[in-house]
């Protein structure tokens, strides 16, 4: 088709072709970068836990006051709760995963390193955690009896006496690059000298900031916490969740009135509420695209629709010259091409430029290349189905009609 008559017209209506190049434009740079955000949405959310989620509950409880018996009674706890019809593990801990609540350290390779080589949170084993939880064991043992020991209130953390640990995959390789992690000795914040016992395939954090790129760097350490640490977690069929809830809340009561039972939920439950912001964030984002989506759709169509009043008589002598209706389409059709691919263009350099903005203020990883080529075919098609409608009715012009004034 030949351009020149397209390019002579939009010469004379440089405002009108400027607004939709100016509208394409944008709808590529934002549209780009939000449907990348939505991406890493999605993918922050379905991020696996390592843990058995569809089996596990958790039960947050606190005492009252000063418990001078806390870890007779936590004992008496875990034995009750362990005889519970259907469950199959019952732990006490410090923190579970999506819990909001990140018990931290600093991990060093030497003693003699001022700063951290990581920070990794620390979940403590009263005995059947790693059980409890489900997580997979992919080197290395577990705890012997002789290696845990019992956290002692008032007298911190600096003085208990354990010296193994067990670590993600995710902490190992990044320790200890192409080697076998057992055996290896790290150091925690405080220089303590731990070795390295096992490897479990994934275990995340409780908590990750949005500037938290690995939330796999956890380790266990071999630390009975009284129930005063805040957490129960026991172990059960899928089905038998809401009962064993339940009958274990009962048990607890019975145990001891002097305490206070803050939550029960199951972990599926934990994780739905911990990225319930990440979804909202997701479907904000995706009303913003369709919006844009719309807003760039109906100025098309009202540009197209302007402009086919407009050149009813222009139309009306080309059919009269010969023109088919297929002409009179592709004419329309090209002519709006030809502003997508401009505002396209210019949207891709925008797209770039709010994502190196996006990098730097907020951390958040290069826009993959992808996204742009899907970006500009969306809008390529976009404006094309726009189009259709008014060139369709420009092309459908009897040519005695259109030149009826000429």
């Amino acid at each position: 088709m030949e351009l020149r008559p397209i390019l002579s017209t939009l010469r004379r209506h440089k405002t009108a072709a400027a607004l939709i190049v100016l509208e394409i434009a944008l709808s590529c740079a934002i549209i780009c970068n939000a449907v990348f955000l939505i991406r890493e949405r999605l993918n922050r959310i379905d991020m696996p836990s390592g843990v058995a989620e569809k089996e596990m509950v958790v039960i947050s409880i606190t005492g009252i006051g000063t418990d001078q018996n806390a870890q007779a009674l936590t004992r008496e706890d875990l034995a009750a709760m362990r005889a519970i019809p259907g469950v199959t593990a019952v732990a006490a801990a410090n923190q579970v995963p999506f819990g909001n609540s990140s018990w931290n350290s600093g991990i060093s390779l030497t003693p003699e390193q001022t700063e951290s080589t990581l920070g990794a949170t620390t979940y403590m084993d009263s005995g059947e955690l790693r059980e409890a939880l489900g997580v997979t064991l992919v080197g290395g043992r577990d705890f012997s009896p002789d290696e845990y020991v019992d956290d002692m209130p008032g007298q911190g953390f600096g003085s208990l006496k354990f010296g193994t640990t067990i670590i993600t995959k995710a902490m190992a390789e990044k320790l200890y690059p192409g080697k076998s992690a057992v055996g290896q000795t790290l150091y925690l914040g405080d220089n303590r000298p731990v070795t390295v016992i096992g490897v479990v395939d994934t275990l995340v954090r409780p908590y990750f900031g949005p500037k938290e790129l690995v939330p796999d760097f956890s380790m266990i350490l071999p630390l009975r916490m009284s129930y005063e640490a805040g957490y129960y977690v026991l172990r059960t069929t899928p089905e038998q969740r809401e009962r064993v809830i339940k009958d274990a809340v009962k048990v607890l009561e019975k145990n001891s009135p002097n305490r206070i039972i803050l939550d029960q939920k199951t972990q599926e439950q934990i994780r739905t509420e911990f990225f319930q912001q990440d979804r909202s964030m997701a479907w904000l984002l995706i009303a913003v695209c369709i919006a844009l989506l719309v807003v760039t759709a109906l100025g098309i169509v009202g540009l197209a629709s302007f402009w086919v009043q407009q050149r009813t008589k222009q139309i009306g002598v080309r059919r009269a010259l010969g023109a088919t209706r297929g002409q009179v389409l592709r004419y329309f059709q090209t002519e709006n091409f030809l502003l997508a691919t401009l505002g396209i263009v210019i949207g891709m350099i925008g797209a770039y430029g709010i994502n190196q903005l996006l990098m730097s203020s907020y951390e958040l990883p290069r826009l993959p290349a992808l996204y742009l080529p899907v970006g500009a075919l969306v809008l390529w098609a976009l404006g094309q189905l726009s189009v259709l409608g008014p060139a369709r009715r420009a092309a459908a012009v009897p040519p005695a009609v259109a030149t009826r004034s000429v």
